[in-house]
């Protein structure tokens, strides 16, 4: 049933957004996380990757994923280079 919403989202002209959108409203109740702990998680996370690599946010997507009797989560984040120290 999410791939077809998807799919019906991904034609649109705003079809990445409304994806990101029911995403999210599918994370909160499949894993009881509001939106604003997501953000945070998402925040934090580019924080300390970027201490190492440099991302592409805005094409980041962190997403919990309901993996048998447990919750996942899933981060693709696009990695652009490596930092030397």
């Amino acid at each position: 049933m999410l791939d077809s919403l998807l799919k019906i989202f991904s034609k649109e002209k705003s079809g990445k957004v409304a994806k990101r959108r029911l995403q999210m409203v599918l994370i909160q109740d499949r894993a009881s996380v509001s939106p604003e702990m997501m953000n945070q998680l998402r925040d934090d996370i580019i924080q300390v990757i970027s201490k190492y690599m440099v991302i592409n946010q805005s094409d980041m997507e962190i997403t919990l994923e309901n993996v048998d009797d447990s919750v996942a989560l899933v981060a693709n984040i696009p990695v652009q280079n490596m930092k030397h120290h």
